[in-house]
């Protein structure tokens, strides 16, 4: 069995293939849950993408999930489960899973969800337990929520918007380290390097490359958290410089030594206020981890941006990029 990161991800690529596969949502969750509302897998015969929860409960959903792929019964059902001994697990709660085999109708929404994604804005569908009408799809506001209907006869089902704005300058050993680490985030990655050859073929899909530099900054996301890991000190100054000077970053972090922080803070002290430098944090990372692996600093690196940003969920509605001109910047998908 073949595990993989994304269940969008699996779901597009077995459904390209006219490979069966069943899409698995927590609907309705009561008390203690390993998972919450939204949360999803992909299962197919050999693969699995993401995850409900793990445990037995996962387990259980994954069996029933496989008959699924053989049955030519309903495509859509909902399933209740007690967290309780009975299924092996103590949590004490309740979830109520949807299980949804792919057909052919489903094509459109799911184009429709990879470019909501992709786009990093919210996305909605209403789904009917009564009968296997296509599910109907738009748009979503920001404050709408998943949400199963107290007699169970459908699940509206909303995919919110990516939580907040990463911009990575620096394809290294480090910035790849950190892409591979915030795959699995409801972030919005922005990766530049001025570099053409550097980054890899294969991006998680809530990653876009964009071959840039210091000059590239003022057309980048607005209230976006920054990071700054390049292999050059020249342009790492250059890049901090015109971030700082934008005024609205959330957050500025950059990689390297206190001497490093200490040279840097002098040199643009003598063309921005403390005020502007007041965002500029490094070295990075959270402290008590000395390692100098790239994973070790990449784990380190997000579970602080994890901390900041999850301190603050008011302040999270992302904003769209600027336009980047288009023969620099591509996104690449699995």
């Amino acid at each position: 069995m073949i595990a993989d990161s994304d269940w969008l991800t699996l779901l597009l690529a077995c459904h390209q293939r006219a490979e069966p596969v069943v899409l698995v949502t927590v609907a309705r969750a009561r008390g203690s849950t390993p998972r919450e509302v939204g949360a999803r897998m992909a299962i197919s015969a050999k693969r699995l993408a993401d995850s409900i929860g793990g445990g037995h409960l996962e387990y259980q959903a994954i069996a029933y999930a496989r008959q699924m792929l053989v049955s030519t019964g309903r495509s859509r059902q909902l399933q209740r489960w007690s967290l309780g001994a009975s299924l092996g697990q103590c949590c004490g709660g309740v979830v109520w899973l949807n299980f949804e085999r792919l057909e052919r109708h489903d094509h459109d929404w799911l184009l429709a969800l990879q470019q909501a994604r992709a786009e990093g804005v919210a996305w909605r569908r209403e789904l009917s337990f009564v009968d296997d009408t296509p599910p109907q799809h738009r748009l979503a506001s920001a404050t709408e929520n998943s949400l199963l209907a107290a007699d169970d006869s459908h699940f509206v089902d909303v995919l919110p918007a990516l939580a907040a704005h990463i911009v990575l300058c620096g394809a290294g050993h480090v910035g790849q380290a950190l892409v591979d680490v915030m795959a699995a985030l409801p972030w919005r990655v922005l990766w530049l390097d001025a570099r053409d050859d550097v980054f890899p073929a294969r991006l998680p899909p809530n990653v876009q490359c964009c071959q840039g530099d210091a000059s590239d900054v003022p057309t980048l996301p607005a209230q976006a958290y920054w990071l700054v890991l390049t292999h050059n000190h020249k342009l790492d100054f250059e890049l901090v410089h015109a971030i700082l000077q934008r005024g609205d970053a959330r957050f500025v972090g950059m990689i390297g030594s206190a001497s490093k922080r200490t040279s840097f803070k002098t040199r643009l002290l003598a063309r921005l206020s403390p005020q502007q430098l007041a965002p500029l944090v490094c070295p990075i990372g959270i402290s008590g981890i000395h390692s100098k692996q790239p994973a070790a600093i990449a784990v380190a690196v997000v579970a602080q941006l994890l901390q900041l940003i999850t301190a603050t969920p008011s302040t999270l509605t992302p904003s769209l990029p600027a336009p980047v001109p288009p023969h620099r910047c591509s996104a690449q998908r699995v």
